[in-house]
């Protein structure tokens, strides 16, 4: 099992930054991909970003492109969603998510609040 935790939502003005930070423990060492999804009222949950642990490779939305980067700290076992230009469309419930094992089982956090407006 893993548990993730995430923080670092709040409200911010267009053009501005937030960095979302998720936790994992439990049997933290058996990840094998961390990511950001986002969604929105009436809408499909959506891939913003992922890392795979092994090799490092990335993927971004390409909405995002340019915007944010996905980052993790092996040591803490935390992975950081940096969020820089930040638009009024980027305003969701964002959730981490990791997918450990090998079956690839996927987990939620419990989602943080992302606001963008003036």
């Amino acid at each position: 099992q893993v548990q993730l935790v995430e923080s670092g939502g709040g409200l911010v003005q267009p053009g501005g930054s937030l960095r979302l930070t998720c936790e994992a423990s439990g049997s933290s060492f058996m990840i094998n991909a961390m990511g950001w999804y986002r969604q929105t009222p009436g809408k499909q949950r959506e891939l913003v970003a992922r890392r795979i642990i092994s090799g490092g490779s990335t993927t971004y939305a390409d909405s995002v492109k340019g915007r944010f980067t996905i980052s993790r700290d092996n040591a803490k076992n935390t992975v950081y969603l940096e969020m820089n230009n930040l638009k009024p469309e980027d305003t969701a419930v964002y959730y981490c998510n990791a997918n450990a094992g090998r079956f690839w089982t996927e987990y939620w956090g419990q989602g943080t609040q992302v606001t963008v407006s003036s």
